[in-house]
């Protein structure tokens, strides 16, 4: 799959330990002689071996942890392979992805090639296309964009509902936990699943989460901490704080996004779910473009049918939300409880109504 698209001590399953050794036997065929052809352990991103394709063929062995997550993948492109050292040699038809080996690598690659499907028809609508062509078409190919999110999502759910006594989930945990929060790490370590104890489940976690709030980063500090107020306008000129909302019974969500982001955009039909099934109880939300075009913003908010206040001082990222909350990139969010603490960031998909359960119910 490609992806630019991200650990508590565990007393759990036993499971066979990565620092035992055992060999690994990998055998390929490629169109392209003399095609440089690399071997990686996913874990490090290191490359652990090359060759080259000769006669429409090429091999690697050795060994290598046990159960590690390795890829084959070639030189200048963004293809890769994926599959676990169980020990079963493995055999890789570069030319259409598909593997042969032990069960569990042959499921893996049936659902990374499901994945990479939905990426796959996306970018083929939009391969041809010119920049001003995209934004001419801007609203059609939201709906694409939605829909290659959603499909891999649910090869995602899939994979953690129906492999869960395998490692296959693994591989497949950025989505997950893009999708569902980081905290959906400490259910699954907390449920003692199959799979906890592997590597490459800490490092997804913790690739997401600096992904949401870099390490290191002011963006983190905001959490736990009282809410700083701000005045804009709304499109019809109006200035408005965020204090407006704050208040008893309340939950604020400040929703940092523009009309020209496309991963803004995707999220809003899922803040517009929770918005609706939470808002009678307490729940708000607050949005704070970071546009510079009044009339791509009041285009998008009657677009997206958004019924919540909409805020902007049309700035882009020089904006004042970007200064105060350290907003670096889109989409981002922060949710304020009713005495006026940030009690989370980054919110996104099933995540944000996950954290709404637990305050609302159901």
């Amino acid at each position: 799959m490609k992806k630019s698209f991200l650990f508590a001590a565990l007393a759990v399953v036993a499971l066979p330990t990565m620092a035992q050794q055992v060999k690994y036997s990998v055998s390929g065929t490629y169109a392209q002689d003399g095609k440089k052809i690399y071997l990686t352990d996913m874990l490090t991103e290191q490359k652990i071996d090359s060759t080259e394709v000769s006669n429409g063929k090429f091999t690697f062995s050795g060994t290598a942890d046990k159960d590690a997550l390795m890829s084959i993948n070639v030189k200048g492109k963004e293809w890769k392979t994926v599959f676990f050292n169980d020990g079963t040699p493995v055999a890789i038809n570069v030319n259409d992805s598909t593997l042969t080996g032990s069960p569990q690598n042959e499921r893996l690659t049936k659902y990374d090639i499901e994945a990479d499907d939905c990426i796959k028809a996306f970018r083929a609508k939009t391969a041809n296309m010119t920049e001003d062509e995209m934004k001419e078409k801007q609203e059609e190919l939201m709906g694409d964009y939605n829909k290659m999110v959603a499909g891999m999502s649910a090869v995602a759910e899939k994979v953690f509902k129906n492999e869960n006594n395998t490692l296959i989930p693994v591989y497949f945990a950025e989505l997950y936990f893009l999708d569902n929060g980081i905290e959906a790490y400490d259910k699954l370590v907390n449920e003692k699943a199959f799979f906890v104890n592997h590597p490459y489940l800490k490092k997804a976690k913790d690739e997401i989460a600096e992904m949401l709030m870099p390490k290191g980063s002011p963006k983190a500090a905001f959490v736990g901490q009282q809410y700083t107020d701000m005045e804009m306008a709304d499109p019809d000129g109006k200035m408005h704080k965020i204090s407006e909302l704050v208040g008893e019974g309340k939950y604020v969500l400040v929703d940092f996004w523009a009309s020209w982001c496309g991963p803004c955009r995707a999220e809003m039909p899922n803040v517009l779910e929770a918005y609706n099934k939470y808002h009678a109880k307490g729940f708000e939300v607050i949005g704070i473009s970071f546009d510079n075009k009044k009339d791509a913003w009041v285009k998008a908010v009657a677009q997206i049918k958004m019924p919540w206040l909409q805020l902007s001082d049309l700035k882009g990222f020089e904006c004042a939300a970007a200064t105060v909350y350290k907003v670096d990139a889109i989409p981002d969010n922060i949710l304020i409880d009713p005495q006026g603490k940030i009690t989370d960031r980054a919110l996104r998909g099933k995540a944000l109504h996950n954290r709404l359960q637990k305050i609302f119910g159901e």
